[in-house]
């Protein structure tokens, strides 16, 4: 059985996957990691985290108030982007329920700004933003983000960490297929102690 976390220790969290500085999804995408010895920590595990993740992202104010709900919803996108990212990875046909998840979150958000009247200085447009939307709109951000990167000319460069038990994604620089330079070497230390192991047997 193994451990869970909802934040993580500063020497148990990698830094940030290549990508994820370019596409939120991939932070997004990320924010549940597999961590060696069994550990595993999620970002998103609480509301508290939850809000914090979205504060610090610009997707919501630091007092959002958001409720396990609403954290339920962002894992569960979540889990449909990961799949997502793994059918595009593998060159497979993606889950049917995926795509609708990511097309319902992409409809959440509002398509024109509205047109509202002032008293004093006549009409104006503002995109509605009440706090009820707050979750909407992220939910939206983020499944266009991952939409943009699914479609846009980075696709090819999506990969997924060749270091067990790291389960998250990158965008590929040449060869490498690491998310992290810990990750680099204990696929090295590993490579390395098989060599070994075969030679001595």
């Amino acid at each position: 059985m193994r451990a869970m976390t909802d934040a993580p220790v500063d020497d148990a969290a990698p830094p940030p996957a290549p990508g994820a500085e370019d596409y939120l999804a991939l932070d997004f995408v990320n924010s549940a990691v597999a961590l060696p010895g069994g550990q595993f920590t999620d970002l998103l595990g609480t509301p508290e985290g939850t809000n914090q993740w979205l504060f610090e992202r610009g997707l919501a104010p630091a007092d959002a108030g958001v409720r396990e709900i609403c954290a339920s919803q962002l894992r569960s996108l979540r889990e449909q982007l990961r799949s997502l990212f793994a059918a595009r990875v593998a060159g497979v046909p993606a889950l049917p329920a995926a795509l609708s998840a990511v097309n319902d979150a992409l409809s959440k958000a509002p398509t024109a700004a509205l047109l509202h009247w002032d008293e004093r200085t006549g009409p104006y447009r503002a995109t509605p933003c009440p706090t009820n939307e707050i979750l909407d709109r992220a939910l939206a951000t983020l499944a266009a983000n991952a939409a943009d990167l699914l479609t846009g000319p980075d696709a090819d460069r999506l990969t997924h960490c060749g270091s067990t038990p790291c389960n998250r994604y990158l965008l590929r620089h040449g060869r490498r297929h690491w998310c992290s330079t810990r990750c680099g070497d204990r696929a090295r230390a590993a490579r390395a102690y098989a060599r070994r192991t075969r030679k001595g047997g």
